[in-house]
This record gives structure tokens, sequence and C-alpha cells, in this order.
């Protein structure tokens, strides 16, 4: 249902607010640059500051944008059920084509509680849902044996999979099926993730280099793998320079620096240090998209 690169998108601000005509614009720009789909409003959209209503916002501003050019995967979680209800009716009244709702965060919910969680969610909506599994944000770490038992409900379509641990998409793909859409959520390992059964990436390293994102995820449905690999080597000191300190701070001043959004971000998120943005400056160069 969905793959190649999609990109977490960053939620500009300015003056404190939402940059609504500049993320519009940002996210036009992605397109063109042919990223195959984008995520609003997830971690990297810096979803845990944003109200409510800005949420909504944002992911009314983005289904505008895209214009049903690319699919919109609308970032709806919460660790409260009732409240990832509530965004995920509104993903999908808003005209979304999925909703990635994340494992709940801080009260640490069993598997039991995380399965309860994800069907209530998916039987009170009519929406394809991905789950996403980002244990070093959430603590609870989703099983394998507990997606499989998602999968087998019709809307659980999928998983933004930020383990890191590459045995699990082969062995997702085993227990679920070649049709259950494996994206990873660590752009270090897009690459092999595809090797191991995945279908594409949600990746923060495509808000400032979609092209290059897209081309190696085209390269490898083609079955370039020397594309692919070329690609990646290129990418890899980007992908790292991303998160050498905690998203989206680096990936903002990357933005920043090629003058494609502001680097605002809202506390308790603050600016890089100064090692972190000669980081982030060479690993730009590096990978050619800086002079």
């Amino acid at each position: 249902m969905f793959k190649g690169s999609l990109t977490a998108l960053i939620t500009p601000f300015r003056n404190g607010s939402v940059d609504e005509a500049g993320f519009q614009k940002f996210v036009d720009w992605q397109i063109k640059s042919g990223i195959d789909g984008v995520v609003p409003v997830g971690t990297t959209g810096e979803s845990p500051t944003l109200t409510h209503d800005e949420h909504k916002r944002v992911v009314e501003l983005c289904i505008e944008a895209v214009s049903k050019r690319v699919p919109v995967i609308a970032g709806t979680g919460s660790n409260s059920t009732d409240e990832a209800i509530d965004l995920t009716r509104h993903a999908q009244k808003a005209g979304a084509d999925a909703a990635l709702v994340i494992v709940p965060y801080y009260n640490k919910p069993t598997q039991e509680g995380q399965y309860q969680h994800f069907k209530a969610v998916h039987d009170a909506t009519d929406i394809p849902i991905i789950v996403y599994n980002v244990p070093g944000r959430t603590v609870a770490n989703m099983s394998i044996e507990t997606m499989t038992r998602l999968s087998k409900l019709p809307r659980i379509v999928g998983v933004k999979d930020a383990t890191a641990d590459l045995a699990r998409p082969a062995l997702q793909a085993l227990s679920s099926g070649r049709d259950f859409c494996q994206l990873s959520g660590e752009d270090a390992t897009a690459l092999p993730f595809l090797i191991q059964g995945g279908h594409g990436c949600i990746s923060v390293t495509s808000n400032v280099a979609p092209s290059l994102t897209a081309e190696l995820q085209t390269a490898w449905r083609k079955g370039d793998l020397a594309t692919a690999m070329k690609i990646n080597e290129r990418l890899t000191p980007l992908h790292e320079a991303m998160f050498c300190e905690t998203s989206p701070g680096p990936v903002k001043y990357a933005a920043q620096l090629l003058g494609l959004a502001s680097g605002d971000l809202r506390l308790p998120m603050v600016e890089i240090a100064e090692a972190s943005k000669a980081k982030v400056q060479a690993a730009l160069k590096a990978a050619g998209l800086l002079n």
C-alpha cells in the first residue's frame, strides 16, 4: 500500500506559531523533489508540543498542499487511547490516506494493553492504520506476536519500525505476510531494511535530501543494488548527523542552512550545540547539498 521514501515532515515555526505558508511551500517542494509520501505531525513534526488545534491544522494544511499527488500518513498517536481516537477520526475526516499511531509512551502498557489500544483506535475509525513502534522513545516495545495479532485486523496495514532490529522485518513478513507494509523508521537502516523484506522508509533525512532518498528506493525497486549502495554511502554521514542530537534539532538546523524552513524549535527542544552544527554542515557538504 505504501512504499519508497516518505518524509517525516518538520513543522516550521515563525514567531512562536506554525508557519502555515512556509509549511505548505515545504510540502510542495518535497513532492516536486520526487518524494513518495509525507507524514505530518509525527515526532519530527514536534507533535508533543503542538496544541490539539495546531496538530489538526497542520494535518489539514498538509492534505491541502499535497492535493492527492502522494499519500499522506497523518500522525495521530497518543498515550491516551481516547485522544488517539479523536486525532485519528480527524485525520480520516480531513482526507488523510492513513494514520500513523505510536505505541503508547510513558504509561508502559503490556502487550495486551498495546493490542487493545490499537484495536480500539481501529474499531472507532475507518482509515488504514500504521503502527509506530519506537521503543527508544516509548520504552514499550511491541512484540512480533502482538504485531501479528494486530495485522489480522482489516485496517491495521503496516508498521513503522524504529527498533533498528534488522531481523524483525524478515520475521514479521513470515508471521504477517508480505502484504503487511513494513517501513523503516531509522534512516541508517533504510537499505538493509529493504533487503530484509521492507517496503520503504519514513525518513528524517528526506526533509533535506528528498531526491536522494527517493532515488535510493527507486534503484532498489528496479533491482539496481549497485546504485542503491552508492546513494546509501553518500547519505550515511548525513543520516548520522541528523541524529547527532535529539531529532528534530539537527534536521531543522539543516533545513535552515538550505533555506528550506525556519530552524525554530519549541521548548524543551533547543538549538543544537556549535559542535553539532559543524557536523551537520560537514555532512550536507559531503552529500553535495551545501556549497
